[in-house]
């Protein structure tokens, strides 16, 4: 048996999600080897509706019951599971006219339907007004062009300001406000574009407030709620309308790396609880709102690939598999990582092996950056046997280069 790699120093959290039997991970309840002839084909991501529910109901039962929870669609717009978090949650944002359509084909009000983004196109504009959904302006441009549109469509266009805020969220794997950004509108020019909004006839109905992405630090997530709610506050008193919704966004993060923990929900929930209590004060009759995305889809899914050859090359082991980084880039690196760090990975029909060794996990593409896993303890594991990547619920298939070098696109299971 080979010596584990003294790289591993930190050991990746518990993957609990999935249980184990005679050997194999089940997803959905189906064992793995037998999902995967299921499917037909591999590579596949596979989703299970069992652990999205329980995510939903588990959050609902730890935060404010007047907290309104939305689905951000970018995180896995799959349109079976658009449809299935559709009926769980409290309203979807989308973030193109493309998730739009998911988002209404698979059952979700208008009403509760939300649209952000830097660069809404003139057709994406028209397309949500249309929709009845809730626009959230970015620019003075969107305004300009949705009182065209309302003025020429006679339908009402609902808007909410997405603010950039002078703050950060601290701790944060991704940065979204706080300095320039594209993103939003800076909280010092707010006031001047609520007064063209007001000259423009829309419809005014609140404030979207996102300071980041992938904390796995409660304090952190609660102290920019703080700040986004009393942001909010002062600006509301240059808004043409009452605010009838505050969404203060997400953040919420999940662990993906040795050494990472889940986040601790308890002080978030402490913080939503006083600001929820605030706004029946400050803001009567409105909606406090928080946005997920990764949090609640991205531990219900996972990546599986089968292994086409085995290798050692100068005393390493190499596991090549069908599947790599033209399916899943964040999961190689390539999506944002300043250091390469290994997703939990392992052999998932070969679970209670005992016999171990290091390896590396590398897709079929011509290049070194297709690393799924690196030097890495796993089960023996030889040709045909399945690799899986946990927490690959969120930002898998869409987020990656399916063309490049013009190999098999993957498929998607609900289970």
């Amino acid at each position: 048996m080979m010596q584990t790699s003294k790289r591993a120093v930190h050991q990746h959290a518990p993957m609990n999600p999935f249980p184990v039997e005679d050997g194999e991970l089940r997803i959905g309840g189906i064992p793995l080897t037998r999902l995967a002839a299921r499917v037909g084909q591999t590579p596949f991501y596979a989703y299970d509706r069992g652990l999205l529910t329980q995510r939903v109901e588990s959050l609902r039962a730890a935060l404010p019951k007047t907290l309104k929870i939305h689905y951000a669609m970018k995180a896995n717009p799959m349109p079976a599971l658009v449809g299935h978090m559709a009926a769980l949650v409290d309203g979807l944002d989308v973030a193109s006219g493309g998730e739009l359509k998911i988002a209404l084909d698979g059952g979700a009000k208008p009403r509760d339907v939300s649209f952000a983004g830097p660069g809404k196109s003139g057709v994406d504009l028209r397309r949500a007004v249309a929709a009845g959904i809730l626009i959230n302006v970015e620019s003075f441009r969107e305004v300009a062009e949705l009182s065209g549109i309302r003025e020429e469509t006679a339908c009402a266009a609902r808007v909410a300001v997405r603010v950039n805020p002078d703050f950060e969220l601290r701790n944060s794997g991704m940065k979204m406000s706080g300095g320039p950004k594209p993103f939003g509108v800076d909280a010092e020019r707010v006031p001047e574009l609520l007064a063209a909004i007001g000259r423009a006839g829309l419809e005014f109905e609140g404030f979207h407030l996102f300071a980041g992405a992938q904390n796995l630090k409660a304090e952190a997530i609660a102290e920019a709620q703080q700040k986004s709610y009393d942001l909010a506050l002062a600006l509301a008193a240059s808004a043409p309308a009452p605010v009838r919704t505050l969404n203060l966004g997400g953040g919420f993060g999940i662990p993906y790396f040795p050494g990472e923990r889940p986040l601790d929900l308890a002080p978030i929930a402490a913080k939503l609880d006083e600001l929820s209590r605030r706004m029946a004060r400050d803001f009567p009759g409105a909606e406090l709102v928080i946005e997920l995305g990764r949090y609640l889809v991205g531990e219900a899914g996972l990546y599986v690939a089968r292994i086409i050859d085995r290798k050692v090359s100068r005393g390493q082991v190499f596991l090549v598999t069908d599947g790599g980084l033209h399916h899943h880039l964040s999961a190689s690196g390539n999506f944002g990582q300043v250091i390469r760090k290994n997703y939990p990975v392992a052999i998932g029909n070969r679970m209670t092996s005992s016999e171990r060794e290091t390896a590396t996990v590398v897709g079929p593409l011509c290049t070194p950056l297709d690393l799924l896993a690196d030097r890495m303890e796993l089960a023996r594991a030889d040709i045909g046997d399945l690799v899986v990547i946990h927490q690959s619920g969120a930002y898998g298939l869409t987020a990656s280069p399916r063309a490049f070098l013009g190999h098999p696109d993957c498929v998607e299971v609900l289970v």
